[in-house]
């Protein structure tokens, strides 16, 4: 508190900043991981559903059981998949290989999809260091600038600066080292 309290202008929107990226970095890697155990889970029991109605061939039954599993990336892709095999089946490159091509692009879509938000974290990642150290840099210019204005400065002088300085640069690697490790 006591070092908040003494900081600048320019050092408090560098704390602000760095808060809020950290914020953003801890709302996606939640918000991700919510989804993905969800996908996890709906993809398990779709699973489960549609093995007896493979054994059986009942192809069409599974389309409909995919349909009721929207978030399911496994009933998405099953229920695409087959829905483009049977609307392929007087074409020039046959059924399979059509079913194929399709199920690919929805394969990259479905990835998409599982990584909206990550660029956040990647952002985060790679700048929080950086912005932290502006932070740093701002620190030490004031000290520097304090002791030039006060015509001295002792150990005492710079070592209260240093340590607000510091403080910010490490702000900033905790959160990039975070927002990498939920990357």
């Amino acid at each position: 508190v006591e070092i908040w309290n003494h900081m600048g202008p320019a050092q408090v929107g560098v704390v602000v900043t760095l808060f809020i990226m950290g914020i953003a970095s801890t709302v996606v890697g939640i918000e991700r991981v919510l989804v993905l155990m969800r996908a996890r889970a709906a993809s398990a029991e779709f699973a489960a559903k549609a093995r007896k109605l493979l054994s059986e061939g009942d192809f069409e039954a599974v389309r409909t059981l995919a349909a009721k599993y929207p978030n399911a990336p496994l009933a998405q892709l099953m229920g695409f998949g087959l829905r483009s095999f049977a609307e392929n089946q007087d074409g020039v490159l046959g059924p399979v290989e059509m079913a194929s091509r399709e199920l690919s692009r929805k394969l990259e879509d479905l990835a998409a999809q599982s990584r909206r938000g990550v660029p956040i974290l990647a952002t985060t990642g790679s700048t929080a260091p950086f912005v932290g150290l502006f932070g740093t840099v701002i620190g030490i210019i004031t000290v520097f600038g304090q002791m030039a204005k006060d015509g001295g400065g002792g150990f005492a002088t710079v070592s209260g600066g240093i340590a607000e300085a510091l403080i910010v640069t490490g702000l900033g690697l905790v959160i990039a080292i975070a927002a990498v490790w939920i990357f």
